[in-house]
């Protein structure tokens, strides 16, 4: 069954039917643009609110929360998730609202074309209508007049009137007349003839042929609109693998929480390592005891014990783990203000013990050899201990890991320094046998920078191995913190004569360190790879940064994803590039 054979006669139904089928496909292209929106705002709102409970970048306490890693997992898979939610706009934008919307327009031409053809075919067949139409007009008017002629000639010859020259003339006429008609009447059925064989034609080849192009032009913007629709589904269906290990991230996010672990890592992070403190001594008054003498000094001989006796608390009084931080305020009695110069000692006032006996004087004189000296000021007095190289500052188990992680990192470059001095070495002795490929002097710049590289690294190491002892950072700690207190609350130890000595004017021949400042700068990019990575899916890598990837190879992991869904890796030829995170699965060096 076709149009052109049962459907001969409905042309204006055919026209007003192709009409609405492309209009139904504008209607179709239109829904699906706004299913792309939706998508994109979609993956907009999951992208600004993974932003919004992401850590910031500055905020380093938050990055280093061990226990968050599972909720900045989760975060992660929802940002992968977002991507995949583009994608799927992406996805529907080229291969359905593009791909139809260039297929409609052809359409739209074809049909204009097969109308067109049928509105000449149907001109065609009207004009030779009227000229047959012309023809038996004329042929019926000249039949009547050669008809009235021979009756007037009939008329005439019977006539006893008429003479013979009338009636040879009215028999010409008639003649004539009868001639003329004759003629009409062969043209007539000329054109007749014609009519018939192009409405024939226009019935039973022309239109047929053009409502079967139509039909098949129909059919085709059917199967292409069905298809379409199957790309509907099909685009989903086909990053639903990718969504489901998303979602599987969110629940072994979920399912990796270990309440115990969190424990530990919150101890590793701030165990201090200092011991708690002691039992309070029974100052017996009974005896005759001189205070004075006691209070002089922080505390007892020897190296001390804990934070508390360095830094100046009264041993009296109890320490409280919960109490409100209070800012540090000179006394009345033991400091004075900044801008008045400390006033002498009691004529009778018991003198300070030697500097071999007593902390006080010890912590003196590493403020001239470990500190830049520093004019006091209002502002210095809110502030904590300056950060220093060995990060004294902190308590003996965090400075440990400091150093641990510092030597690691020296380490690191220490090997990379080698490597390459030993590709610089091979590369030079490949020019002194080839010269045509090199001069080998051009390396030698090359090949001492690395060396100087290399002195200098070890230095540090050495220096840091030096620094990483438990019992040295105890003490380091507790001398900085003392120093600090001495320093910015103007605390006048008694020299061993009886006079007091003033803090800001150290020794110059004594050697200072430098002061480092209080924020520490952000660690370069390593360039060795900091794991290896599978590929679970092919990733063509079109765009511009990105590396192609084969489903089942094994790249080298150079660069995490920073939140953004890309990962950056290198194949073993030294190629690099960008792959999305959640098309591998990465394994980090510990």
């Amino acid at each position: 069954m076709d149009w052109g054979t049962d459907l001969w006669d409905q042309y204006d139904i055919i026209d007003k039917h192709t009409q609405s089928g492309l209009e139904l496909v504008e209607k179709y292209v239109k829904f699906v643009k706004e299913r792309t929106e939706i998508e994109q705002n979609y993956a907009k709102q999951l992208r600004n609110l993974t932003k919004k409970y992401n850590p910031k970048r500055g905020c380093k306490e938050e990055q280093e929360c061990r226990w968050a890693f599972s909720f900045l997992d989760i975060l992660n898979e929802m940002n992968d998730y977002a991507g995949q939610r583009e994608l799927i706009a992406e996805n529907m934008m080229m291969n359905i609202c593009i791909e139809i919307t260039k297929y409609l327009q052809e359409l739209k031409m074809e049909r204009k074309t097969h109308l067109s053809e049928a509105k000449k075919a149907q001109q065609s067949l009207e004009s030779t209508y009227k000229q047959l139409d012309s023809s038996k007009k004329r042929f019926e008017r000249e039949w009547r007049e050669a008809d009235k002629a021979a009756q007037y000639a009939e008329k005439t010859d019977q006539d006893i009137n008429a003479t013979k020259a009338d009636v040879e003339k009215a028999k010409q006429q008639a003649n004539m007349r009868t001639h003329i008609a004759e003629e009409c009447k062969n043209d007539y059925a000329a054109q007749l003839q014609k009519y018939n064989k192009e409405q024939s034609q226009f019935y039973f080849s022309d239109m047929p042929l053009i409502f079967n192009k139509l039909q098949d032009m129909d059919e085709r913007r059917v199967r292409k609109l069905a298809q379409g629709y199957v790309l509907f589904s099909d685009t989903e269906r086909h990053v639903m693998p990718i969504i489901g290990k998303c979602l599987e991230g969110v629940t072994k996010a979920g399912t990796n929480v270990n309440e115990r672990n969190d424990s530990i890592a919150l101890i590793e992070q701030y165990k201090s390592g200092f011991e708690r403190p002691g039992d309070l001594d029974f100052e017996d008054y009974s005896q005759g005891i001189n205070r004075a003498s006691s209070d002089s000094s922080l505390g007892t001989l020897g190296t001390p014990k804990g934070p508390l006796e360095l830094l100046g608390k009264n041993r009296s009084k109890p320490f409280w783990l919960f109490s409100k931080k209070s800012k540090l305020s000179p006394s009345p009695s033991s400091l004075t203000p900044l801008s008045t110069p400390p006033a002498p000692s009691p004529a009778n006032g018991t003198p300070s013990p030697k500097f071999g006996r007593d902390p006080l004087s010890y912590c003196l004189k590493e403020i001239n050899k470990t500190v830049k000296p520093r004019i006091s000021s209002f502002r210095t007095l809110g502030r904590m201990p300056t950060v220093t190289e060995d990060f004294g500052h902190l308590p003996p188990e965090q400075r440990r890991k400091r150093l641990q992680q510092k030597l690691d990192d020296i380490g690191k470059e220490l090997q990379k320094e080698v490597d390459q001095s030993e590709a610089l070495e091979k590369m030079k002795d490949v020019y002194e046998k080839n010269p045509q490929m090199g001069d080998p002097a051009s390396l030698s710049p090359q090949i001492n920078q690395t060396a100087q590289n290399m002195e200098r690294l070890r230095g540090e190491l050495n220096k840091y191995e030096v620094m990483d002892s438990p019992l040295l950072a105890t003490v380091m700690y507790c001398i900085r913190i003392t120093i600090f207190i001495i320093k910015h609350m103007c605390v006048s130890p008694s020299s061993p004569d009886g006079t007091h000595s003033e803090e800001g004017t150290p020794d110059p021949s004594q050697a200072i360190y430098a002061e480092f400042d209080d924020d520490f700068e952000e660690e370069e990019e390593l360039v060795a790879p900091i794991g290896q990575c599978t590929a679970m899916y092919n990733f063509p890598g079109a765009s511009e940064g990105t590396i192609t990837m084969q489903e089942g190879e094994v790249l080298s992991v150079v660069e995490e994803d920073k939140g953004d869904g890309w990962t950056r890796v290198r194949r073993a030829n030294g190629n690099e590039g960008y792959i999305p995170t959640s098309y591998v699965s990465i394994s980090l060096s510990k």
